[in-house]
């Protein structure tokens, strides 16, 4: 079976931890303990997210006042590179020696034209307390939006029209190497008038990137890791219920946070339906129980209405 497995920021980082590489390898350590183990039985490509460590090199970068600072593009790609070695590295060290994993630089086409870069929606960076946040939007001219208790900044995030190395990339996962691919979502790009690709200031949502990945790519499952173990309907209120399994039509009508599950859900519903294979959202730590049905929530055609955990 073919799984593109999409982390999300825990695996990387826990809510209020430290933004260092100490902590970032430690918890690559302990998600590369599950991802070996799903590579043992399966073909395994692997996403993750980037939000926080682009953030933090976007607020270095800034503070570094001789020269102009460094485009969120380009930002991206220095996280990119900088997580895939880890991640190649701690996988590497589990997973037989024989077996090859590979870092691809991946860039995202996007429309320069699409509505969020009038409405920043992305959370980047560390959390702050709302007087920290405050002062930074009034320093650095920055976007603030709630992140639960917190606030973060948020930037536009445009959706992914094509992945440009997608060939390379099915190329690899083919002959059976371990891919580490649309990283942060994929670095922005577009098209100027000559034909010529250039970046883009903007942080593609890491799950719609993934999905678009794992339609380009045949998979049979997409699986989003995220820090809760399932999706909940009316999350964080007195009626909230963890869904165990959902139709995509159905999920669809719910209303989901956009800055968190919703681009998860859209993700989901969209793989589902291009594809007739299963989605699902879940934990980490349920990696191994998500793939044989027994955690998380599974999006997919052949369920009937909505169903959910006991």
């Amino acid at each position: 079976m073919r799984v593109v497995v999409a982390l999300g920021g825990n695996a990387l980082l826990q809510r209020g931890q430290t933004l260092n590489a100490e902590n970032q390898r430690g918890n690559i350590r302990v998600a590369a303990i599950e991802l070996a183990a799903v590579h043992a039985h399966h073909q395994l490509v692997i996403a993750h997210g980037n939000g926080p460590q682009v953030g933090l090199l976007a607020l270095m970068d800034a503070a570094y006042a001789a020269v102009d600072p460094f485009p969120l593009d380009v930002l991206g790609a220095e996280t990119v590179g900088m997580i895939g070695y880890m991640i190649e590295q701690e996988l590497g060290n589990i997973i037989p020696v024989d077996d090859h994993i590979v870092t691809v630089l991946t860039q995202v086409l996007v429309d320069p034209q699409d509505p969020a870069f009038q409405r920043p929606s992305k959370p980047v960076g560390p959390v702050y307390e709302r007087e920290g946040a405050e002062r930074l939007r009034q320093e650095k001219g920055w976007s603030i939006a709630p992140d639960g208790k917190y606030f973060r900044r948020v930037v536009p995030s445009p959706l992914p029209q094509r992945i440009i190395e997608i060939e390379a990339i099915r190329m690899l996962v083919d002959h059976g190497i371990v891919v580490i691919c649309a990283g942060g979502g994929g670095i922005p790009t577009a098209y100027d008038a000559d034909g010529k690709l250039y970046g883009v200031e903007a942080v593609i949502d890491k799950d719609l990137a993934s999905g678009l990945l794992a339609r380009d790519l045949a998979a049979d499952m997409l699986v989003m890791l995220t820090d809760v173990a399932n999706l909940y309907e009316n999350f964080g209120t007195p009626a909230q219920r963890a869904v165990r399994a959902a139709h995509p039509e159905v999920l669809e009508e719910l209303a989901f946070a956009e800055g968190s599950m919703g681009p998860k859900v859209s993700a989901a519903c969209q793989f589902a339906r291009a594809t007739g294979k299963p989605a699902a959202i879940g934990q980490l730590s349920d990696l191994g129980r998500i793939l044989r049905g027994e955690a998380g929530t599974l999006i997919a055609m052949s369920v009937s209405g909505i169903h959910y955990c006991d």
